[in-house]
């Protein structure tokens, strides 16, 4: 790929001098685009040859790469006074937002706007990035005198392709099966991606719920960017079904309620002027429906929580678009018409935004005065307890907040005062000592703050696009104050410097059981063919408390590793920065010996995960990310489709993500699932996949029965409008809510945790309570949802049930996770309960 993009680059200088006019992408590329699908490396050929052929008034920048290895780019296009002075005016714009870091005190509003397109997200929803190539010439094209009139009071920043790894896993295999001609009929192949598709890159994520998480590499990069400019307006530019019209803002309820008036406004002035292009193109399109304003990991909702004029544009198409495809009305949607649909909303949106740029920069400037002068909300504290147990999880709280530009500080003298307790869901009096995590919400970052750690959602209306609960003391499982008072911030450090753990010649080490860090150190001996313990009860060595998982690092049976067990051991916590304690003597002070009963072999096991067909790709992605990127420990990835023929006697551990399995649909397959399991294996059920499981006979969690009766059932309820049937289906809908899980922290799948969990519903499955022939490890009781939008058919019957469970079987265990613990692989509290079960149960 690097000599590829030298040889380009190459190439483009010697074509610059031969053409004093700048190439259209069509002269460029030698065919009109909408024809055919251009390949990554040609869209940033082109970038590069305009950035070239133009250096006065556009400057390309490329700010990071993807996980395959494919450069991400954006150009900025503007007079050739703005390009001059670029860097100059996105530090004005970060004074403008308090963010700038320096002490310069002047800051001018007469500025130019800063408008920002973004496209291609998903890498399937391809016509946008042929668009992007459009929009560049004609910013840039000198006979085009009315769009240059627009850029003397704006800077327009492009990045033309989101997620190149999604867009060239489609467009190549697109290429590479259409005919001559393209087929429109939709039961044609050329509309049918095989599994992943190109929607998701690498690890099949969504880069586009990904923005305030940033758990992917195109996401931090592109934040670290994005946060470096700030601009006023954002584009995210999407497709959707193919029958359905152009969607463009006004968006639809929900709002989140710290939405602006000026930003309601200006998402309004864009759509008439969206509205008059599109009616004297004869083109349909529609607004106010479906995509709504409130999960704040989007590409609209993010940029409106850090003051911008955040929209979605929704062209029909998608990965079933193709080069044409046949409409149910019978016309047939091409290409061309997506591309000239996007091409045509992005001058608009210039127009729009030059048209109203003094008001933009000054409103944006007001966005973050008014949050460093009062905050956003009636919390102006958060306080989030830093206690030793939970640092693993307070430091991944920390990187968030640092990725995001959140600031905050530690409490400079112990206090307390009346506060909203996440865990209680109360008011009440709290604590806070020197060390803890303060935020204030007077500060540039305030709106984002707020949303980000709202105790409960605030819906105006709970038809909503995603999940509506996400706040972040539950997702890291820490102790966390809302407070209307202020509460002063001391200078003390939050990241204390790692003290290396040094070589030691000891009986043996402990290492404690409190994290992700603690399971890939774990790993790394594994790895190593080191020989590793755990306890199954608290005990107290030198005086020093151990928890439940705690993991012994012995001399007794590693004696191939007598001359270096001490710094294989040293190593590997040093390298996850996890402490390891040496202990003396296998006789400890309370507790258990090393050698009882209650201390288990540890055992390496061979690690395998089902995917390919019947099997959410994001589901899949998110197991696989965490084992290669933060576990660091290996996976083998298996189709669900080869299960039956696969080497059983190589795997220990089997993870079944959420999907449609028809391998467990199948009685000679799940009759062979069953006796490996009852052979020694463990089986990871997740989602989908455990309600399909429940179903066998050999399984003894169940679905929890349904307690309605033909004697409480209201007869008029079956009389309903016709024009309510949308909302009525929200009785029964659970679009994502937070919910207390009562754990069993004396079960191994527990291990590491307090007696609760936040878990995040997605779907109402839920299970009978085991009375005999398992385990219930995680329960919910009669509790209404701790945050977000739960149907009213569905309250009643989100109760009394368990969440989390195991199963024995024979010599092996099958683990019951209904719910996504990982989800989208920001659900940080969630990764240790994934090691307890990959580690610890059934050990």
């Amino acid at each position: 790929m690097r000599k590829i993009l030298l040889l380009t680059a190459c190439w483009l200088v010697v074509l610059s001098h031969l053409h004093a006019q700048i190439l259209s992408p069509e002269a460029f590329l030698g065919y009109k685009i909408g024809t055919r699908y251009t390949p990554h490396w040609k869209i940033v050929s082109y970038f590069q040859y305009v950035a070239q052929a133009s250096p006065a008034t556009v400057k390309l920048q490329q700010y990071g790469q993807t996980l395959e290895g494919r450069p991400l780019i954006v150009a900025f296009v503007g007079t050739e006074q703005h390009i001059a002075r670029l860097d100059s005016i996105r530090l004005n714009n970060l004074r403008l937002a308090g963010l700038s870091g320096d002490r310069v005190s002047g800051r001018e509003e007469d500025a130019p706007a800063i408008v920002w397109l973004s496209y291609n997200v998903h890498g399937d929803e391809t016509s946008s990035s042929e668009a992007a190539m459009l929009m560049l010439y004609a910013l840039v094209d000198p006979s085009n005198t009315r769009v240059h009139g627009w850029l003397a009071n704006t800077v327009v920043v492009l990045d033309p392709c989101i997620n190149p790894d999604g867009r060239d896993r489609y467009v190549n295999w697109f290429n590479s099966i259409v005919g001559n001609r393209y087929n429109p009929r939709l039961d044609a192949r050329e509309h049918h991606q095989p599994w992943p598709g190109g929607r998701t890159n690498h690890y099949n994520f969504d880069l586009n719920r990904d923005w305030a998480w940033q758990t992917q590499p195109e996401s931090r990069q592109r934040l670290q960017l994005y946060n470096q400019w700030l601009p006023q307006v954002h584009v995210d530019y999407h497709e959707q079904e193919i029958d359905a019209p152009y969607y463009f803002a006004p968006a639809a309820q929900p709002y989140h309620d710290v939405i602006t008036p000026w930003q309601k406004t200006f998402q309004v002035l864009i759509g008439r002027n969206n509205a008059r292009y599109f009616d004297a193109n004869g083109w349909l399109f529609f607004t106010k429906e479906e995509f709504d304003l409130f999960y704040p990991s989007y590409g609209d909702t993010y940029p409106l929580y850090n003051g911008a004029i955040g929209m979605t544009f929704e062209q029909g198409g998608g990965g079933a678009g193709g080069l044409g495809a046949l409409k149910a009305e019978g016309d047939t949607l091409t290409l061309e018409d997506r591309v000239l649909h996007h091409y045509t909303t992005g001058l608009s949106t210039l127009e729009t935004a030059s048209q109203n740029a003094t008001r933009l920069v000054r409103e944006f400037h007001q966005f973050y005065t008014d949050a460093v002068s009062n905050g956003s909300g009636e919390y102006k504290t958060y306080i989030i307890k830093n206690t030793p147990a939970d640092a693993q999880r307070f430091q991944a709280l920390l990187d968030l907040l640092d990725r995001n530009r959140i600031q905050y500080g530690t409490v400079g003298a112990p206090g307390s005062g009346r506060g909203y307790s996440y865990q209680s869901g109360r008011e009440e009096m709290c604590s806070y000592a020197t060390g803890d995590l303060v935020i204030s919400a007077l500060q540039p970052k305030s709106t984002l703050l707020r949303v980000l750690f709202e105790p409960r959602s605030h819906l105006v209306d709970s038809a909503t696009y995603d999940i509506t609960a996400w706040g972040l003391p539950y997702v890291y499982g820490l102790t966390a104050y809302a407070m209307r008072d202020r509460v002063a911030a001391g200078a003390g450090s939050l990241r204390p410097a790692f003290q290396p753990n040094p070589v030691r010649d000891a009986y043996g080490y402990v290492i404690r059981w409190e994290g992700v860090r603690s399971a890939r150190a774990v790993g790394q001996l594994l790895q190593e063919g080191v020989r590793l313990r755990f306890v199954q009860e608290p005990f107290e060595s030198g005086g020093q408390q151990f928890e439940r998982g705690s993991v012994l690092v012995l001399r007794s049976g590693n004696a191939a590793f007598t001359q270096t067990l001490d710094k294989l051991a040293a190593d590997a916590c040093n390298a996850s920065q996890v402490a390891l304690y040496p202990v003396s003597s296998g006789l400890v002070d309370k507790g258990p010996d090393f050698g009882s009963s209650k201390v288990s072999p540890l055992a390496a096991p061979r690690v395998a995960l089902a995917t390919g067909d019947g099997v959410s790709s994001g589901a899949a992605g998110e197991i696989w990310h965490f084992f290669e990127q933060e576990l660091g420990y290996p996976l083998t990835l298996i189709n669900a489709a080869d299960l039956m023929r696969a080497n059983w006697d190589q795997m220990d551990v089997l993870i079944l993500p959420d999907g449609n399995y028809r391998y467990l649909a199948d009685k000679r397959s799940s009759d062979q699932l069953q006796d490996w399991i009852s052979r020694g294996g463990r089986v990871i059920a997740l989602e989908g996949a455990m309600a399909q499981l429940a179903r066998l006979d050999w399984v003894s969690i169940k679905p929890k029965k349904s307690e309605d009766s033909s004697e409480n059932r209201d007869d008029y309820a079956a009389l309903k409008k016709y024009g309510d049937r949308e909302r009525d289906q929200l009785a029964g809908s659970m679009p994502g809510s937070i919910f207390r899980v009562e754990l069993d922290n004396t079960n191994p799948l527990a291990y590491g945790y307090p007696p609760y969990y936040y878990t995040l519903k997605l779907d109402d499955h839920i299970y009978q309570f085991i009375k005999e022939g398992g385990w219930n490890a995680g329960v919910i009781k009669k509790q209404e949802p701790v945050s977000g939008f739960v149907g009213s058919h569905l309250k009643p019957w989100l109760q009394d049930g368990l969440v989390f469970g195991t199963q024995p079987l024979g010599r092996g265990t099958l683990v019951c996770l209904a719910d996504d613990i990982l989800f989208r692989d920001f659900w940080e509290n969630g990764k240790l309960m994934l090691c307890n079960a990959v580690f610890l149960v059934g050990q």
